[in-house]
């Protein structure tokens, strides 16, 4: 996306930026509310009628009877008092408050900018605004699977919605630096490095998602084994080949320990070939990677031995956020100049 106006440029990207932090804040409300369980607490969908929350008692008595009907209610929480609904309610609120501003704050100024420049060079931008409509849907519909016979959401459905979440953030991102960062014809890594490094982040957010949906961090808090032995052992190595292992929580768990492994092995390769090859235009973001990367795998497994502390839990799924962003500036500093 090349704009000539430099004042129109600054305005957009000031604009991305701030899109940019706000998604970033509704993936960490979003796992607050998930590591909360507050995401059942609101059990309707309401596009407009639910942007402001209860004003009255007789409303949130109506929330909260509406909240009794489900499976949450009536076999984990039936001694919740109205104060403690309050709580959990809150945290779904905020979320999708939280997802209704991000949806106006894209669509508004896309429609200005968009009568100001040619549509063809937003094009990239209605992409994300379509992901962002597209993300509700998947919010109600991971929400909708917890309303009926399950005590929580599918993690299969919380998995597609997390994704959808950090591929809007990376779009964002990526026009961002479209705008603002020319790519110079140097030595550079090939393009498989860093975009493979970047679809393995993507599947240990997809692998996580699972490990969150099942509570799996609850179980096997030890580090380096799962117990005493480094495969679970309620478990077979066959079990890993069926795809019932999706929905087994030990399984997920061994599956995300053993990918971080294989991430960090992948970036030790990645560093050596920039060094050995002198890339320098890699040097900082290859440092800064290696820096969030440490910093994930430590909170991965503080969060583990501590069995899924909400504020461990939360700081390391906020830690994905800068790993991801990362992951992206370095993919885009070693993309072909008109790769897109």
């Amino acid at each position: 996306m090349y704009i000539e106006n430099n004042l129109l440029r600054k305005h957009i990207s000031l604009w991305l930026m701030f899109m940019f932090f706000l998604v970033a804040l509704m993936i960490v409300v979003g796992g607050l509310t998930r590591l909360t369980d507050s995401g059942l607490s609101i059990t309707k969908w309401e596009l407009f009628s639910g942007t402001l929350p209860p004003l009255n008692d007789v409303k949130w008595l109506d929330y909260f009877e509406e909240y009794k009907r489900i499976p949450e209610y009536k076999m984990q929480n039936y001694l919740m008092t109205m104060s403690e609904f309050k709580v959990i309610f809150w945290w779904e609120w905020a979320h999708r408050f939280l997802g209704r501003l991000i949806g106006l704050g894209f669509l508004i100024p896309l429609i200005y900018f968009s009568l100001k420049i040619k549509l063809t060079k937003l094009l990239n931008l209605y992409l994300i605004f379509f992901l962002i409509c597209f993300q509700g849907f998947i919010g109600w519909y991971m929400v909708s699977s917890g309303l009926v016979d399950r005590l929580d959401v599918s993690h299969f459905r919380l998995s597609i919605h997390l994704l959808i979440a950090f591929l809007i953030l990376s779009l964002i991102l990526w026009n961002y630096l479209e705008l603002n960062i020319k790519i110079k014809e140097q030595n550079k890594l090939d393009f498989f490095f860093p975009f493979t490094f970047l679809v393995l982040i993507f599947l240990q957010i997809i692998i996580g998602a699972f490990v969150s949906g099942m509570d799996a961090g609850l179980i096997y808090n030890s580090w380096p084994l799962m117990g005493n032995t480094y495969f679970p052992d309620d478990n077979k190595f066959i079990n890993l080949f069926n795809l019932a292992a999706f929905s087994d929580a030990s399984l997920m768990q061994f599956l995300h320990r053993n990918l971080a492994y294989i991430i960090l092995f992948f970036y030790i390769i990645i560093l050596f070939k920039i060094y050995k090859y002198q890339m320098k235009n890699s040097f900082f973001i290859i440092k800064i990677l290696g820096v969030f990367l440490l910093f994930q795998v430590i909170l991965g497994i503080l969060t583990l031995l501590n069995g899924a502390h909400i504020f461990l839990a939360s700081m390391h799924q906020m830690s994905s956020i800068f790993l991801v962003s990362a992951a992206i500036y370095f993919l885009y500093l070693n993309k072909k100049v008109n790769f897109f």
